[in-house]
């Protein structure tokens, strides 16, 4: 007689995989149809105008029509629509500043959970769009909700139809993970180098982009390539180690010399590639790549060493409280492809004359301070310049040169190809001895008293984008 066949075939895999997922009751994506948008607003016409009484005849109004705004819609399994938010920049062009507003449920006793997941949804797609502040004007008595989410308050709001409102704010920490991910171990885990004498290089050059070298008048840079891209991006690995270490010659004003380079990789055909981007590169730089060490039959790794020459070098950390802080950047270019948010390519576009005199930029500025944007991007590097000077700093958001398709909170994020920030005092011009080319320059904020780096706002408002020093390597 056969077995029989069991009643639930995957039970006896119910211990592996757990239990079985549970289906949500409704779904949040982008009102992408004219049905979903016209469900949405028959909600808010029947909540606020009809309902509620906070608005008289409509509570339609400009956002509305701005095609920036996105509408997340919740749905149920049938199509039905729950409820929805709308998320739109406050600002032509869009800063990184946006709101939320017109957050509604069809029914709050039964569609249990849809105001809050909505809500989640708003503060992840912002985030998604490169938003650094993020804002809502909230009916005082669901503050509380948004209280539980994380969100914080940010003072009194206008009453609207006699109803108490709160400002309040959802915290984007994006560049202060940039800078935590990459610069915040640095203090610990150099301290055996810096207890040597002459570890970590001489008083005024701490933590800077390059150093001078004792009794001479070269300065040196090195860098490393994270091996990841080294593995699948050989030649642009090659290619960015050499602009990386130009980049730090040229923010110390040292014209480069030449390089030293190390590279392995688990083949010949995975090295040649290397090498080949290396070689584009110091041909474009007019920098010979001097001799260096190369292995086969190991793990994908790369290298560079710059040496250059300057007379005087120039610091990171001599900046002082009150200067003006300006940007120096080729905004050309796009993202790399398989970097999008992560890495600005504008250099490998450009001519050798062009990244030639891009080099000697900073060298012709002579600037009080100057430090290339390394991985910690815009402001996390700003912040190093600042806590290398014994200050704090500020962004003014609307006046950074930003390239059009890069979104803020990427572009304060990101490798940027070629950028260099520069602190001098008040009366410096900066564009001054910057002579016609592919750059563009703009003074963007200043060197504060306050410890960390903060970004104003046009309405003068100022969040925090990094908390307090950087490196902890503290006044160079």
């Amino acid at each position: 007689m056969a077995d029989p066949q069991p009643q639930h075939p995957h039970r006896e895999l119910s211990i592996l995989a757990g239990a079985p997922p549970v289906r949500p009751d409704h779904l949040v994506t982008v009102a992408d149809s004219t049905a979903a948008l016209d469900a949405y607003r028959r909600l808010r016409h029947e909540e606020f105008v009809v309902r509620q009484g906070l608005f008289t005849g409509t509570d339609r109004d400009d956002i509305d029509d701005d095609p920036r705004a996105i509408v997340l819609v919740a749905a149920a399994g049938d199509g039905t629509i729950l409820g929805g938010v709308r998320i739109a920049p406050v600002c032509a062009p869009d800063i990184g500043w946006w709101t939320g507003s017109r957050l509604v449920v069809a029914d709050t006793a039964h569609a249990r959970g849809v105001g809050a997941a909505l809500i989640r949804a708003a503060c992840a797609r912002v985030e998604s769009e490169g938003v650094l502040r993020f804002e809502a004007t909230v009916q005082q008595r669901h503050a509380a909700l948004f209280r539980r989410l994380g969100w914080r308050d940010a003072g009194a709001a206008p009453a609207i139809g006699g109803s108490p409102h709160l400002l309040m704010r959802w915290s984007i920490d994006a560049v202060q993970r940039t800078v935590e991910a990459t610069k915040a171990m640095l203090a610990d885990v150099l301290a055996p180098l810096g207890a040597q004498a002459g570890g970590l290089g001489p008083a005024g050059f701490r933590g800077d982009d390059g150093v001078p070298v004792p009794h001479s008048d070269v300065i040196a840079a090195c860098d490393a390539i994270v091996p990841s891209m080294v593995e699948r991006d050989p030649e642009w690995a090659g290619w960015c180690a050499v602009l990386v270490n130009i980049n730090d010659l040229s923010a110390m004003g040292a014209r480069p010399l030449g390089l030293l380079d190390a590279v392995g990789a688990p083949t010949r055909s995975h090295l040649t590639r290397i090498v080949r981007g290396l070689a584009a590169a110091a041909a474009a730089w007019r920098t010979p790549v001097l001799g260096g060490h190369t292995q086969v039959g190991v793990p994908a790794a790369l290298s560079v060493t710059a040496l250059g020459a300057a007379g005087p070098a120039m610091p990171a950390g001599a900046g002082r409280v009150g200067d003006v802080v300006s940007l120096t950047a080729d905004l050309g270019g796009g993202w790399r492809p398989g970097y999008r948010g992560r890495q600005w390519d504008s250099t490998s576009r450009r001519s050798s004359e062009e990244l030639v005199a891009m080099a000697g930029l900073t060298a012709r500025m002579r600037p009080r301070a100057a430090k290339d944007v390394s991985m910690a991007g815009i402001a996390g590097t700003l912040g190093m310049l600042a806590e290398a000077s014994g200050t704090g700093a500020e962004l003014d958001v609307a006046a950074i040169p930003r390239p059009r398709d890069a979104a803020p909170g990427s572009w304060l994020t990101c490798f940027p190809g070629f950028a260099m920030l520069t602190a001098d005092d008040a009366t410096t011009d900066p564009t001054a001895r910057i002579p016609a080319g592919p750059t563009s320059t703009a003074a963007c904020g200043r060197l504060s008293a306050q410890p960390g780096v903060r970004l104003v706002w046009p309405d003068g408002v100022s969040t925090v984008a990094v908390a307090s020093t950087v490196t902890g390597l503290g006044a160079a």
